[in-house]
This record gives C-alpha cells, structure tokens and sequence, in this order.
C-alpha cells in the first residue's frame, strides 16, 4: 500500500490542491500548504518509490533563494506600472470623454452609441490593461445614455461586457505580461503576436454591432438632433485627416530617403503632432479654422493614443523593455491628468493603495506556487501531467480543444493571475514536446481567459458590470422618463451573443496560427551549448537563481520564465533581450540538482 501512495504521489497531490480550493482556502495559502504538507510525506516515502521521489530535508534549503529570485525579476514591475497607470487614467476622467466625444461623432448613425462603447473599450485596453476599470468605467457612463435614448437592454450590456473584457487580449494586458513570464518568451513578442487577433476581434464585434443595426434598428436608435452637443463639421474633420495623411506620405517618403530607421513610425508621429497643434492653436486662438467637432475629436483622442504609442511602440521599436514601457506609462498618465486638472493627493493616493494591494496579491500567490513547485517537481508531478497531455487523441488539435475547454471552465472560478502561476505551467511541457509555438500557445490562452471572462453565470466581467447596472427604475435626470432597472438575466443574454464571435475567434485562431505574429528568434546550435553552476549562493550572479515557469530551452535566448511552478532554476546570469549572444555552457548537469531544479529522468522544455 505504501509503493502505491509513493508511485502516485503526484496525482494524489493535485487532487489535494483542488480539494484545499474547493474548500475555499485563499490560494496562496492552499499551494503553500498543500506542498509543506505533501513535502514531508514525500521525504517519509522516498525510501519506498523506487527512485520516483527524490526528496530530502537539504532541498527544503533550496526555498528561500527561490523566493529571492521572484522578488529580484524585474519583469513584475510591469505588473504595479500598468495598474497604477489604468487607475490614475480611470480618475482622470479619460474614459468620460472619451465616450462622450466618440458617441457624438457616430450620433447621426443607428447603433453610434454601440460604435462607441467598443472603440472605447479598445482604447481603454490599450491605455489601461484592467478589466475591472474598463467595464466599470463604461457601464457607468455609457450604460445610462444608452438606455435613455432607448437602445435594447441586452445589446447594451453585452457591448459594454464584451468590449471591457478586451483589456484581456489587448497589449498592454496584464494576462499577456504574466503568460509571457510562464512560457518563457519575450513580453514584447508576445504583445506583437496578440495585436492582429485583439484588432480582428474589435472589428468583428463593430460587424456584429452593424449588422443588429441593420436587422434590428429599433434596437440602437441614432441620437436625436437635440442630443448632438458637437453639431456636425464632419466635413472640417474629413479635410483635416486627408491632410494629414499627405503629410504622413510625404514625410515618410523623405525620412526613407535620409536613411532614418522605421521612418513609417516617426512619419505617424510627426503628422500626429500636427494635428493635435492646429486643433489645439485654433481652440486657443478662436481661428474658427475647425468645426467644434473636429476641434474636441482631435484634442479628446489623441493624448489617449499618444499615451498607447509611448507604451507600445517603444515596446515594440526596441527602445524600452516592458518594465521601461509601464514606467512611462505610468508618468504619462499623470501628466494627463494634471493636465485635466483632476491630479490630487486623493487621486494618487487611492491608486497607489489598490495598486499596492494588486502586487502583494501577485507576490503571495508566487510565493504559494514557489513552495508547491519545490516539491511537486521532486515527484516527477510534471511528468505525469504531461504523458496525460500527451496522450490525448488529436495530437495537437487535441492537446489545444482540451486545454482551451480546461482554461475556459477554470476562468469561472479562479482569477488569471492563479490560472497563469498554477495552471499554466504544467501545460508547457505537453505543448513543448507536441511542438506548440509558445506566443500562438499565449495568445490562444488569453483569448480563452478573455471568453470565460464574459460567460454567464459567473463571468468576472458581467459581475462588474451587475454591480454598477441600475437593480431599481429610476427616472432619467435628463429627459424625465421613467428608466427600467436592468435585470440579471438581460446581461446574462447581452454576453452570450458576443461570446459566440469570441468562440469563432478562438477557432480562426487554432486552425490560422499565422494571424499571430509568431516570433521565433534567432536560431542556436545546441551542441556548443553549456550550463555553468555557481558554487556560492550569493552575489550578484544570483546564487541559485530565479524560479523558472517550467524553463526554455538551455541555452535559449528567451526571457527565462520567472514564475508559476518553475522548472529549473535560473543560474546565475541569463542571457537577456539585450545580449542575446551572450555566451551559455553546454551540458546541464547530472544527478539531482540540490538547489531546488528537478531530479534525474524529469522531461520537460530543458530535455
């Protein structure tokens, strides 16, 4: 009986954890638990597993400087950068006016309001990252003018459900900087790869809004003449653009010519620029040379989107790493909003408390996979997930409908900050030895995330936007009438149509992994690669290093994954993005490794 318990240690032990989460324990705490307790029991049946479970108390020493190497990873920096920057940008007022200013430009058109809401939703996830802040943002703004101007309840809630969960999928998301930490891969190509799907899957959401319009134009009436603040001067807008197209032709042609790097990317700036100081001298001025419409579209769009390329596009132009990036972002969204004359000692102050708070959330949660890991790796628990993965009929069509259906049922339960420290991690060897591109195997998950996100009945997202929905009738301060309050199962059924264009995605998706902007790097010989192992613990090479997701290939030149139930630890110094040739030593060693990597015969992505 005791062979049998030590030969399946690894299956009992992933049972536990559900157990322990289904009892409600906080997970942190349930992973931290669960592998002290089955740690000591390990240690107890060593003697019996034949070589299976290679524990001892010595490799408990391991933990602290594993702990160490979480807090060390700059990458989580990211993390506070980008939540602070969304929360200062949701005080600022950004989303306001930009709702207001968006629904005034598409007025005259049925659905105008709809239009807006996912524009702005896309914006918002590019600016933001947070799923919380754009549905709340949106639901409490756009939600009311759009049931007073008599738009069908269903198709409200779900434009205003679906375009906040965007921020899942949209770069800067905070699910794609943790999942590029777990598979190892760059934030920055990561980013790249979710971009085209993000962008796709807004224009299909626009179709759908359109083709409602069509079918069902009672449904999203345009604004009235009276509602339409910002007049017309579609016409002065109209001029204004194609000039500035001009100049972006004419000033890419000549910066071509000077031999300027990117010269697209700067030409895009420059007639940027452009714009936003002709609105911004005619409104100053009183010229009168823009109709109030084009004046208040350009200045009320384009400090968003400037934020968006001083995020990204350094980002993706190699200027700034991921962290860089959210630190600008971060000072751009003060600057936004001590230009709008709403940053205050309150303001940054209750961004700061929730965005402290988000962080210690992360912090513990790693620090409860860390201390799974340790021992979950001792008992060769990643090989048994994997061989079951593996195993799967369909090869890898079917390791990705699995996964995809594993992720989308968790997404109801567990938040993807657990998802991507536990789940995540044991998926990569499967998908490593099925020869899964890792930035299309990220972009798939997140895009699944997104969908569970909006799934009745316990998406996160139609919980917050239950949460700011009018529960009684209230009478509209604007037009008198009586207002009905919005009942559950109307936002219940606005979800589940947008759910079915995300499930489409999901499959162009699997079946056109093209439409990912896959980035597989430089190619590496691996027989002149080796691993050196530091004797000391200490020092700045790190001692035992960083713990691993469950790690990139010896010697690759990817980001090493710093998170989630680890693989290998990271020795000493990695190569980063910005030596990429730095030179590695060729043969991991043999035996068990006692500062925590995994014991002899374990596969995964380092084999």
């Amino acid at each position: 009986m005791i062979e049998l318990i030590a030969h399946n240690l690894a299956p009992i032990m992933f049972v536990s954890m559900v157990l322990f989460l289904l009892l409600g324990y906080p997970i942190a705490f349930a992973l931290a638990a669960n592998g002290l307790l089955f740690y000591v029991i390990g240690v107890e049946l060593t003697p019996y597993a034949a070589g299976q479970i290679n524990l001892n108390w010595n490799l408990l020493l391991a933990l602290p400087e594993r702990l160490w190497g979480i807090m060390k990873n700059d990458l989580f920096l990211a993390i506070p950068f980008f939540t602070f920057m969304g929360i200062i940008l949701e005080k600022s007022g950004m989303a306001e006016d930009l709702l207001d200013t968006i629904g005034q430009l598409f007025g005259p058109v049925r659905g105008g309001l709809s239009y807006a809401v996912v524009l702005v939703g896309a914006l918002l996830a590019a600016t933001t990252g947070v799923v919380a802040a754009s549905v709340i943002a949106m639901g409490l703004i756009s939600l009311p003018i759009m049931l007073r101007y008599g738009y069908d309840p269903r198709i409200s809630t779900g434009a205003i459900a679906a375009s906040g969960t965007l921020a899942q999928i949209m770069p800067p998301s905070l699910v794609l900087i943790v999942l590029a930490d777990q598979l190892g891969r760059s934030v920055g190509d990561m980013y790249r790869g979710a971009l085209y799907p993000a962008l796709i899957l807004t224009g299909v959401y626009l179709a759908y809004i359109a083709l409602i319009a069509v079918i069902r134009p009672a449904a999203m009436p345009a604004l009235p003449p009276e509602a339409r603040r910002l007049g017309t001067g579609y016409m002065s807008l109209l001029v204004l653009l194609v000039l500035a197209g001009a100049a972006f032709l004419l000033t890419r042609m000549q910066l071509q010519a000077m031999g300027v790097s990117s010269p697209a990317v700067w030409a895009t700036v420059l007639a940027v620029v452009g714009l936003m100081a002709i609105a911004t001298i005619d409104r100053l001025l009183g010229l009168g040379l823009l109709s109030r419409l084009a004046r208040t579209v350009i200045i009320v769009l384009i400090p968003p989107l400037g934020l968006v390329f001083l995020v990204l596009g350094t980002i993706f132009l190699g200027i700034a790493t991921p962290t860089e990036g959210g630190a600008m972002g971060a000072v751009g969204a003060l600057i936004l909003a001590g230009i709008k004359g709403r940053l205050s000692y309150d303001v940054v102050n209750g961004a700061l408390i929730s965005t402290t708070r988000l962080a210690a959330f992360v912090m513990f949660i790693l620090i409860g996979a860390t201390v799974f890991s340790l021992t979950f790796y001792a008992i060769n628990g990643q090989v048994w997930v994997k061989d079951l993965l593996v195993s799967l009929p369909g090869g890898q069509l079917g390791f990705l409908i699995v996964v995809s259906l594993l992720v989308f049922v968790l997404g109801f339960f567990l938040d993807f900050f657990e998802i991507a420290f536990v789940i995540v991690p044991l998926l990569v060897p499967a998908a490593v030895v099925l020869q899964v591109d890792m930035i299309w195997f990220g972009v798939l998950l997140a895009m699944v995330l997104q969908t569970s996100f909006l799934t009745p009945p316990v998406g996160f997202a139609l919980f917050y936007l239950r949460s700011v929905a009018a529960r009684r009738d209230y009478t509209d301060s604007v037009t008198g009438q009586q207002i009905r309050a919005i009942r559950t199962a109307e936002i219940y059924r606005g979800g589940v149509q947008f759910i079915v264009l995300q499930v489409i995605m999901i499959g162009v998706i699997i079946v056109f992994p093209q439409l990912v902007r896959v980035h597989t790097g430089p190619k590496i010989d691996v027989s002149d690669m080796r691993i050196e192992i530091p004797m000391g613990g200490s020092g700045e090479s790190g001692g035992f290093g960083s713990l691993g997701g469950f790690g990139t290939p010896f010697g690759s030149t990817q980001e090493p994954a710093a998170g989630g139930l680890g693989g290998p630890p990271v020795f000493g110094d990695q190569p980063s993005e910005a030596a990429p040739d730095a030179a590695v030593d060729p043969a991991p060693p043999a035996g068990l490794n006692p500062l925590g990597g995994p014991p002899p015969g374990l596969s995964g992505p380092a084999n």
